[in-house]
């Protein structure tokens, strides 16, 4: 029964911490994105481009990355060990890499607790869905068997 209470809380804490990620996000809140990204931190954007710490922060300061709307959906919190895997869809509007930028993205998160307690994003990666509808079917579907 502990270990269950256990888990819950950390998939609670790994929740609000990758709420925290999106607000900072939509904010450009870059102290906050240095808080939260652990210092190995390797992204991989909707368009292959990797990038780590540094360079997301960079992003963020030159506004290369500057998003007006970030809802997630179909949020899945998955936890092995001191590990947390959250999965989600995002739909955005904004710019980035100085271009305009809309649409649905399903994305990856993965958070490491670090031996001193702390849940720290050190790994992202977004694919863009092409065809959100036809992706809601395949879901649905699967859901089925």
């Amino acid at each position: 029964m502990a270990q269950k209470h256990g888990k819950r809380l950390a998939r609670e804490e790994v929740s609000t911490l990758d709420e925290q990620w999106r607000s900072a996000i939509l904010a450009d809140d870059i102290a906050a994105m240095d808080k939260l990204l652990s210092d190995d931190y390797l992204g991989i954007t909707g368009t292959g481009q990797a990038v780590t710490k540094l360079q997301q922060l960079d992003r963020m300061r030159s506004r290369s990355i500057a998003l007006t709307r970030f809802d997630v959906s179909d949020v899945k919190v998955k936890l092995v060990g001191a590990v947390a895997i959250v999965t989600s869809i995002a739909n955005i509007d904004g710019m980035m890499d100085a271009k305009p930028t809309h649409g649905s993205f399903r994305s990856t998160r993965v958070y490491q607790k670090l031996a001193n307690g702390a849940w720290k994003l050190t790994n992202f990666e977004a694919t863009r869905v092409h065809n959100p509808r036809g992706q809601a079917a395949i879901e649905a579907a699967s859901q089925v068997r």
